[in-house]
């Protein structure tokens, strides 16, 4: 799975820049922001739900006059998780902020006013923050008589970020308002595929794998400079 994602955000960015040296486009810059919803993939499993969260970033696009193009942002994004106890009133939650380089293919498609499109493409980060919730002592789990350990991982509850830089290929599609003036207006919605582990993966570690997946939706303003 992991080297069809790489095979497949690589292929897309090489048709874009393919694209590129024959045409003349133009080029815009801008802004997004937006919410987020994300969790981590563990491996053994961990109960866990969707953790809401922000994001806001800049972005460079350059278009093709064939339906091609490029973006690349600069994104600041928050991810983690949040577990569940069912029939237990405990709450946990552990959040990641990340520094995000999307390098996107841009496909879109309509008129001069309204178009749709659809991004694809690698995304690297770097972790810059985090920070843990929690309505119990979890680096003491062991002295809670009634907390529920039957069945149940607790070794993520204070276990060290080995891994800060993250890599993986994220896709979206969306929709763009193009006004007079030169400036244009989007919503998106997309999602980010995480291939690195937030933990240590080794035998000796308590997870195998902890990779980060989200879902993002945001509004964007674009201003054409050329």
């Amino acid at each position: 799975m992991r080297r069809l994602c790489i095979i497949l955000a690589a292929t897309l960015t090489i048709i874009a820049l393919h694209g590129q040296t024959h045409y003349e486009g133009n080029i815009a810059v801008g802004g997004k922001a937006g919410a987020t919803l994300s969790r981590v993939r563990f491996n053994p499993s961990v109960p866990q739900t969707m953790l809401p969260g922000f994001m806001a970033g800049v972005a460079f696009r350059y278009m093709e006059e064939k339906h091609f193009g490029l973006i690349v942002e600069l994104n600041m994004e928050q991810r983690g998780w949040k577990e569940t106890f069912e029939g237990y009133d405990f709450h946990y939650q552990r959040r990641f902020t990340y520094l995000q380089l999307p390098v996107l293919s841009h496909i879109y498609f309509g008129s001069d006013r309204f178009r749709g499109f659809f991004n694809a493409g690698p995304e690297i980060g770097f972790m810059i923050g985090k920070n843990t919730k929690a309505n119990f002592d979890y680096t003491r789990v062991w002295e809670l008589q009634d907390f529920p350990t039957a069945n149940r991982s607790i070794g993520q509850f204070d276990l060290p970020v080995e891994h800060k830089f993250d890599y993986g290929i994220s896709a979206g599609v969306g929709m763009e308002l193009i006004a007079r003036n030169r400036s244009s207006f989007q919503l998106e919605g997309r999602f980010y595929y995480g291939l690195n582990d937030v933990f240590g993966n080794h035998k000796s570690d308590v997870f195998s794998a902890s990779s980060s997946m989200s879902i993002m939706i945001t509004l964007g303003y674009y201003y054409r400079i050329k």
